[in-house]
């Protein structure tokens, strides 16, 4: 476990070689998160340097930007180490001048995660080699490979959320099943009971979901919260003039060609920028249709 005391922040720019772009100087990058974890294990300072990039949307090039931005950490500590050898005047082989690394210097190994804040499947590569346009693939034994590590709420079991040892799982679960209306996957589970107001903020921004927190706790019953923000986007939506003509279409869309609520808003002309204030009352619609 990953301990809060024992991260310590650090710089996330980093100089980068441009690519895919008609610059001709470097470019400087900006990781989302940086930290160094420093702790004892077994009597021993384990060290590490933990960055974190966070996607609300699909990133077709994420392998190649977690191969640069983890290379880059690494050049820089090559650097670093150079410089301390120049500043302490130390008597260094012809070899370990030439590089400015010592035989004996080691890194700090660098670990980088996505975490996806879309309820939507990552249908992008993970790795590397997904990405390499090449037909003979025995070659790729001599090319080395660089995987993603990603955390998606997608792809989580619903028995894997309580494995987390913090309120993240309540906020990957509650990003999972931004639009569904059926409330089982909340209703039973103790844990939404009781969730800080400060998760419970992250949820309500992170979804775009408009959850009724109140006015004073320092806890909230995300169950009720989040009951009383699907009744008040309802009222909203007819409130805000929503064409009934249109979640009729969407309806007989649905019913006809059995397709999901985005396919059919789709097909019936609703704008993406309307989807939001048009899918949970069709849903609905269709939950009530499938139980009668």
């Amino acid at each position: 476990m990953i301990q809060p005391a024992n991260l310590k922040e650090m710089d996330t720019t980093a100089i980068t070689l441009p690519y895919g772009t008609k610059a001709q100087e470097p470019i400087q990058k900006f990781r989302d998160v940086l930290k160094l974890y420093a702790a004892m294990k077994d009597d021993r300072m384990v060290y590490l340097v933990l960055g974190l990039e966070e996607q609300t949307r699909t990133h077709y090039a994420m392998p190649v930007r977690h191969m640069l931005y983890d290379a880059m950490n690494y050049a820089k500590q090559v650097s670093a180490a150079a410089t301390a050898h120049r500043k302490g005047k130390d008597n260094l082989s012809e070899e370990e001048f030439l590089s400015g690394f010592g035989k004996d210097d080691r890194l700090m190994p660098v670990i980088t995660l996505t975490i996806s804040l879309s309820p939507d499947a990552w249908d992008g590569p993970t790795s590397l080699h997904e990405m390499l346009a090449l037909e003979d693939r025995s070659l790729l034994e001599f090319i080395p490979d660089y995987k993603l590590n990603l955390l998606t709420p997608y792809q989580i079991a619903e028995e894997d959320f309580g494995k987390f040892h913090s309120e993240m799982g309540i906020l990957m679960q509650c990003i999972k099943h931004r639009y569904d209306d059926d409330m089982g996957w909340m209703r039973e589970n103790k844990r939404f009971k009781g969730v800080s107001r400060s998760t419970a903020s992250l949820v309500k921004t992170v979804t775009g979901f408009g959850i009724q927190l109140g006015k004073e706790g320092d806890v909230v019953d995300m169950l009720n919260a989040w009951e009383n923000g699907l009744a008040q986007a309802r009222n909203d939506s007819f409130n805000q003039g929503i064409s009934q003509g249109k979640i009729d279409s969407a309806l007989r869309f649905a019913k006809k060609y059995n397709i999901s609520p985005e396919e059919a808003m789709d097909t019936a002309g609703i704008s993406k920028s309307e989807w939001d204030t048009y899918a949970p009352v069709i849903r609905e619609r269709l939950n009530e249709a499938s139980t009668q």
